[in-house]
């Protein structure tokens, strides 16, 4: 069965995409932990991180790379922290979470809730930045 992230590469979900290339795809995540939390998924469906080929990886982590530069320029942000945690969905993928402190990469915090229409601002501003 095709995984969430699957869903939304294919188009059949909707999304805050920020970019995408042939192997990967960045979108703001739909339960973040503060604004500007973005995943960075492969295309190719593997559960784990260890277990993708070290070409993908490495893509993974230079896309990963690119997109985290824009969100720094975009979200007013100390840093931006990384976490690949992946027991939620099946799926590799990364989290870039702008940080502040050290709780807004806490995963056990309640998600914030965004309108649309600031969703919407969040991905134009980290898009203008790529």
């Amino acid at each position: 069965m095709a995984s969430i992230f699957t869903k939304i590469i294919n188009g059949e979900i909707p999304s805050y995409k920020i970019a995408e290339n042939e192997n990967f795809i960045a979108i703001l995540d739909a339960f973040p932990l503060v604004e500007g939390h973005v995943l960075v998924v492969p295309k190719k469906e593997v559960d784990k991180i260890f277990h993708l080929d070290k070409e993908t990886y490495l893509g993974l982590m230079d896309f990963s790379y690119e997109i985290a530069q824009a969100i720094e320029k975009a979200v007013p942000c100390l840093r931006v922290g990384v976490a690949v945690i992946g027991l939620e969905v099946p799926h590799v993928h990364v989290h870039l979470v702008p940080l502040n402190t050290m709780q807004d990469i806490n995963f056990t915090n309640p998600k914030i809730q965004l309108s649309a229409e600031k969703m919407n601002e969040i991905a134009e501003a980290i898009k203008s930045n790529i």
